[in-house]
């Protein structure tokens, strides 16, 4: 796999280097024999976990198909399985997306939509910008009646450390277009995903 497009330029060694630091701040010695290639893999880890940096998730969008028989009622993809990281604490954000929308004269292959939401995930974030991007996103690029995007997530950052309460989930919404015009279109989304209105927009 190639070296990913930075905004800045730092290489590789660089960033391994960075890795060493921190070990040593931790408290670490980044010689010894189980850290050796901890920077390393840290670093392929990285390539990873921001890949979204390197890619423009509207352009999963451009290829639609308009052979859909007239179908225009609405389109929704539950449960998008997600890993992201907080741009706080730089902590994982794992969590499930749920996106829908309203087409007018094309749809997109669903996989498009999971992707979409890989692409921004794949960043720094918090969970309400995420959840905006997303929709801004489908909203731009297929012009449809509406869009909208619940996200349900868990944050490590509460989880590992402050105030260290687990079980606890958070959930964000932007509602476009029809769902935030139409209580009934919004209802009927939150019903497929299993809120059952549970969820303003936002």
């Amino acid at each position: 796999m190639s070296e990913p497009n930075h905004p800045i330029d730092v290489t590789r060694e660089q960033a391994e280097d960075a890795v060493r630091t921190l070990l040593r701040w931790a408290g670490e010695d980044p010689s010894r024999e189980g850290l050796l290639d901890t920077p390393k893999r840290v670093v392929k880890a990285y390539r990873d976990w921001f890949a979204g940096y390197a890619e423009d998730p509207g352009d999963y969008l451009l290829r639609t198909f308009k052979e859909v028989e007239g179908y225009d009622e609405m389109v929704v993809l539950r449960d998008i399985e997600f890993e992201s990281h907080c741009e706080h604490h730089m902590a994982p954000i794992i969590g499930r997306a749920h996106v829908g929308y309203l087409p007018t004269n094309r749809v997109v292959g669903i996989s498009k939509l999971a992707r979409v939401v890989d692409g921004f995930a794949r960043r720094f974030q918090v969970q309400e910008k995420l959840t905006a991007e997303i929709a801004h996103c489908i909203q731009e690029n297929l012009q449809p009646a509406g869009v909208a995007v619940v996200i349900d997530a868990s944050h490590e950052c509460m989880t590992t450390r402050g105030v260290h309460k687990r079980g606890v989930s958070m959930v964000t919404s932007q509602m476009l277009g029809s769902f935030r015009d139409d209580a009934r279109t919004r209802a009927e989304f939150l019903e497929f995903i299993g809120l059952h209105g549970s969820v303003r927009s936002r």
